[in-house]
C-alpha cells in the first residue's frame, strides 16, 4: 500500500483544537492524477474531487483513538467503496473531517496509488487500513 502523507495544516489544526479525531466524522476524499493534492492544501475545497455518483459512503468508521505512553493512535475500520454503476477513475485516497465548520472540511492526509484506478459497475475498492498502527499516530 501507499504511504500515508499527511497534509501540513494538519500539524497547526491539531495544535489549535479544530479535530475532535475521537468523534470527527473522518471521510474519504477522490481525486484522479490530474488534480493531485499537495502537502500545502488546507481544507477539502483546495481539491477538485471525482463525482461519486454511483459510489457508495465515504465515510469511515473510527476503531479507537488513545493513547499510551504519549502515543496517539487513531485506528479506522477498513472502508469498503462498492459502485452501482461506472465512478470516475481515481488515484488519490484523501482523509478529511467532515466535522468542523470553521475551517469546513479540514484535511488529515492521503494516500497515492501510483496510478488512476476505476470501478465498474458491481466492483469494490478496500481501503485497507492499518489497524495496528493506525492511520497516524501522534507523539
Amino acid at each position: 500500500m501507499a504511504s500515508f502523507v499527511k497534509f501540513n495544516q494538519f500539524v497547526e489544526d491539531i495544535a489549535k483544537g479544530v479535530h475532535n479525531l475521537s468523534t470527527g466524522a473522518i471521510t474519504v476524499a477522490l481525486c484522479n492524477a490530474a488534480n493531485a493534492p499537495v502537502a500545502s492544501n488546507t481544507v477539502l475545497a483546495n481539491l477538485t474531487q471525482i463525482s461519486y455518483t454511483n459510489l457508495s459512503s465515504r465515510l469511515c468508521t473510527t476503531s479507537s483513538c488513545a493513547q499510551t505512553s504519549g502515543t496517539l493512535k487513531l485506528i479506522l475500520n477498513d472502508l469498503v467503496l462498492t459502485a452501482s454503476g461506472t465512478v470516475a477513475a481515481f488515484r488519490y485516497v484523501v482523509f478529511y473531517n467532515d466535522t468542523p465548520t470553521s475551517p469546513a472540511d479540514p484535511l488529515i492526509g492521503f494516500y497515492d496509488y501510483g496510478s488512476d484506478l476505476t470501478l465498474s459497475n458491481g466492483e469494490t475498492f478496500t481501503i485497507d487500513l492499518d489497524n495496528t498502527n493506525g492511520l497516524l499516530t501522534l507523539a
